[in-house]
């Protein structure tokens, strides 16, 4: 029989290696009714806070869009690439944006069309003519069709390629909370440019054309 210490010396790994054993990642719950959620789930938005809850898929459901003057908006999850968009350098110069990645959704609460851009601070507010914004929507029809609150137009003018896409309102914050969180100095260094870059690649890998084609 071993004595006491070395008992005790001997067991001490396996004492640690449970509780790693028991220390188990927190799972996600819905914020309307506790439910676990899986790691790709659905979000919710509240127009009027802009406050974005994640949520399982039965609650989501709730806030589909048919009930009229509901809390919340079931954000949705497709993404559209727009190859044909139109868009000038002076229609865009008149948006008057401090740099070349923004993105645009109408606010229900305040009946207006807003412009965003991400910063190493978060996403700011630009101030948007109206007149500018159905210029735009003139010469591209499909803006005329953006869900309010849940659904905005993201736009890269950054490169020499120029992308625009329909996406669901939680990707365009995602992308601000990479670039507050990587960019560094004055111009956010060579890392947020990579990130910012795979996120637009995986924008692309998860739109309908792709999806399409994959399927053809």
């Amino acid at each position: 029989m071993l004595p006491s210490s070395l008992t005790s010396s001997a067991t001490r790994p396996f004492s640690v290696l449970r509780q790693f054993a028991r220390a188990e990642a927190p799972l996600e719950r819905c914020e309307l009714c506790g439910l676990a959620l899986a790691p790709h789930h659905a979000h919710l938005l509240e127009p009027a806070t802009r406050r974005m809850l994640c949520s399982c898929e039965p609650c989501s459901i709730l806030f589909d869009g048919r009930t009229p003057n509901a809390r919340y908006r079931r954000i949705p999850r497709r993404i559209r690439m727009l190859p044909d968009f139109r868009m000038s350098e002076e229609e865009w110069e008149a948006l008057r944006l401090p740099i070349n990645l923004a993105f645009f959704y109408h606010h229900s609460p305040s009946a207006k069309m807003v412009a965003m851009y991400p910063s190493p601070a978060g996403a700011t507010e630009s101030l948007l003519s109206l007149e500018a914004w159905n210029d735009l929507v003139g010469v591209n029809p499909v803006l005329s069709k953006m869900t309010a609150d849940v659904e905005a137009l993201l736009v890269n003018r950054t490169g020499p390629i120029h992308t625009y896409c329909l996406v669901p309102i939680d990707e365009c914050f995602k992308l601000v909370g990479l670039i507050r969180t990587h960019w560094r100095g004055l111009s956010g260094g060579t890392e947020v440019w990579k990130h910012i870059t795979a996120f637009f690649k995986s924008v692309d890998e998860r739109s309908e054309r792709r999806a399409g084609a994959l399927h053809a």
